[in-house]
């Protein structure tokens, strides 16, 4: 739900954001990566990730997931 919420979150935001380590977090990501559910883009030594699923960004809609203002 938080990079639903904020796409094109970086891993120790997202840490921050979900109480998690770093290291869970990559963990996490890389996961959904293998199931093609997050996309991620390099800006220096910065990745930042954003989701990619329609189906599971229209689930999150459903419960009731929002977005950050200016994102869709």
């Amino acid at each position: 739900m938080a990079i639903h919420a904020a796409p094109d979150i970086c891993v120790s935001d997202l840490a921050a954001a979900t109480g998690m380590t770093d290291t869970a977090v990559s963990q996490a990501l890389r996961l959904l990566r293998s199931h093609d559910w997050v996309t991620n883009r390099r800006e220096g030594r910065v990745v930042f990730y954003a989701l990619d699923d329609h189906t599971v960004h229209d689930m999150l809609h459903t419960l009731g997931a929002g977005h950050a203002a200016g994102t869709s």
